[in-house]
């Protein structure tokens, strides 16, 4: 990409109301960002900005945790909460080429969401 690129101002803040929520974190699991969708799927925990995720993960989570944060990578897979079915993807973000920490992105599957193979088309 140009290194003299810059985002137009008109979607700089895209990621602030979109339809899935968004989280970030640091190299040691502390919470930078939340996005709106993301505060209020948390909201009866309160503002989580600067606490730890790994606190509010089982062990076996807390290792692919630790396993992209040290190798880079992502972690997919669906999960169902509250009668909602999600996609969660969780991916390594980096800075000037290192891991510097994980963005997840949780999106809500609807029930008769239609899936089209490519391949056969």
């Amino acid at each position: 990409m140009d290194e003299n690129y810059k985002i137009p101002e008109e979607v700089a803040d895209w990621v602030k109301a979109i339809g899935c929520a968004v989280t970030i974190c640091d190299t040691d699991g502390r919470i930078l960002y939340m996005n709106d969708r993301a505060r209020l799927t948390y909201i009866k925990h309160g503002n989580l900005i600067g606490h730890n995720l790994f606190a509010c993960h089982n062990e076996r989570s807390q290792a692919i945790i630790r396993r992209l944060l040290e190798n880079g990578g992502t972690n997919t897979y669906t999960v169902t909460k509250n009668g909602i079915q999600k996609l969660i993807f969780q991916t390594a973000w980096r800075r000037d080429g290192q891991v510097a920490g994980l963005a997840e992105i949780s999106i809500p599957l609807p029930a008769d969401m239609p899936h089209y193979d490519r391949d056969k088309q």
